[in-house]
């Protein structure tokens, strides 16, 4: 009997697992938001980061289901020039800020940055490394066609990079 209860407890373990790795929009495909992460944590740990590295910090605020926020996140990952500037210049967090289930995830940092998802999704806050919002962007200037320009995308990310 015992046997039966360790196999269902190990089958049930197993698929909480699968479904906590699947993503939440599969259409979508994999998460670039974690629904799960604490992004006051996860901005004090990259003020830190920041003011140690000489660098700002860059809050890319979205939701999974969005494909513009996808589509942003594939240049920023993607594309050389701009992938270079952002680990160069900042440090970057992915603040989720879907509502689910009743849930509005990340409501505080929302609030604290004055509600920059006002302008839709995905927006940017720049910080400088003592926490200060130096800019919101609303990323539709930064589109060209069915995507994001990484022309625009750079002139943006050089405009706020740190002085050295």
């Amino acid at each position: 009997m015992r046997s039966y209860i360790f196999l269902a407890a190990l089958a049930f373990a197993t698929a909480a697992v699968s479904r906590a790795s699947e993503p939440e929009y599969p259409k979508q495909g994999p998460d670039i938001y974690s629904p799960t992460a604490d992004a006051s944590s996860d901005i004090t740990a990259a003020l830190a980061s920041a003011k140690a590295a000489h660098r700002h910090v860059l809050l890319d605020f979205g939701a999974n289901w969005c494909v513009w926020c996808h589509r942003l996140h594939h240049t920023f990952d993607t594309d050389p020039q701009v992938a270079a500037a952002l680990h160069r210049d900042f440090v970057v967090v992915m603040v989720d800020v879907n509502t689910r289930h009743g849930v509005n995830r990340n409501a505080d940092v929302n609030a604290r940055y004055g509600n920059p998802i006002q302008h839709g999704l995905p927006v940017l806050v720049v910080l400088d490394a003592s926490g200060n919002q130096l800019t919101t962007q609303d990323t539709g200037a930064l589109e060209e066609g069915a995507g994001h320009s990484p022309t625009k995308i750079l002139a943006f990310l050089a405009h706020w990079a740190p002085t050295r």
